[in-house]
């Protein structure tokens, strides 16, 4: 039992750091391919590695949809074409602040998360939730506006490019909240079939932008350019992160695995340190706000948990007794 946990939470804390890790590195990229394209060729590779560990480990009865190709087409188009396309698009628009916002932007899906349950399945969250809710959105705008709402909101050209990275994370939320629905699926083939059509819809989008002339294809010269970055981000934020994250949640429960998410802006603000970026006050404050709220919610909720289980282990206990 404890070496699952520990599994779990190195799983876990691999993905996180990951996802932290692969918006610098990104933005190394695109400063010679588009963001488009090093996002196809980045889940093509992905894709052309998790289908044969599919076959080898499940068979061929695992690329069946069982009724459900329709449910797995949306949500992994949720998360490979919404979320990878438009997150590294925003990213790319808004240039190196770009770096934070979208890391910040991804800390902040356990609040999503909230948000849409509530608006969704009328699932009314906790006042404090909703405060830590409040105060994790607090610190994403300081890190967005750089403390100046008046000059970001008059800037339209940092509005469009942050809206793209806000719809972008929203889609992995629907993607991780759709896991649900494939309770009876390993972690394996979820990912895998969620990968291939959400990354074929990708691929049909990226398709038809080069024909209208908005992107074109890299030459092998570009490709060849980035191949560190694309290998990084094919190997760590693709395969590992994908498929380890979805089983370090089902050893450690989601609400465990959430703890890791505080790991993604720390290292991205640790990266960028490293290339020299530029961190402002604002980032570090807006970074301390959203792990501060992620971790006292976290907290509320295990109180609120270990209540309940008392109170239901009282209930069983008197009627025992009756």
């Amino acid at each position: 039992m404890k070496n699952s946990v520990l599994i779990g939470a190195i799983l876990c804390f691999i993905a996180a750091a990951s996802w932290g890790a692969m918006f610098p590195v990104a933005h190394s990229a695109f400063k010679h391919i588009d963001p488009f394209y090093f996002t196809i060729i980045r889940y093509v590779a992905v894709t052309i590695i998790l289908v044969p560990i599919l076959l080898w480990r499940e068979g061929k009865k695992a690329f069946k949809f069982e009724g459900k190709g329709l449910q797995l087409w949306f949500f992994g188009t949720m998360a490979f074409t919404v979320y990878n396309l438009f997150i590294f698009w925003g990213e790319d628009l808004l240039g190196e602040p770009g770096i934070m916002v979208a890391s910040v932007m991804e800390a902040l899906m356990p609040m999503i998360s909230v948000v849409i349950a509530w608006v969704i399945y009328r699932s009314r969250p906790h006042r404090f939730t909703l405060l830590c809710v409040f105060v994790s959105f607090i610190g994403a705008m300081l890190v967005i506006t750089k403390g100046d709402i008046g000059a970001f909101i008059r800037a339209s050209d940092d509005i469009i490019p942050s809206l793209l990275i806000f719809i972008a994370v929203i889609g992995w939320v629907v993607y991780t909240m759709g896991g649900s629905k494939f309770s009876g699926w390993s972690a394996l083939r979820y990912s895998t079939l969620s990968c291939l059509l959400g990354t074929l819809t990708a691929l049909i989008i990226v398709i038809g932008l080069t024909m209208t002339g908005y992107i074109s294809v890299p030459t092998l010269e570009v490709v060849q350019t980035v191949s560190p970055q694309l290998l990084f981000m094919i190997i760590f934020p693709g395969v590992i992160a994908l498929v380890g994250w979805n089983v370090g949640v089902s050893i450690l429960s989601p609400l465990n695995a959430l703890l890791f998410i505080n790991f993604v802006p720390v290292t991205t603000l640790v990266i960028s340190t490293v290339q020299g970026n530029h961190i402002t006050v604002f980032d570090l404050v807006g970074t301390f706000f959203i792990i501060v709220s992620l971790l006292s919610n976290n907290i509320f909720v295990r109180m609120i948990q270990k209540k309940e289980a008392r109170k239901r282990a009282g209930a069983k206990l008197r009627h025992r007794v009756s």
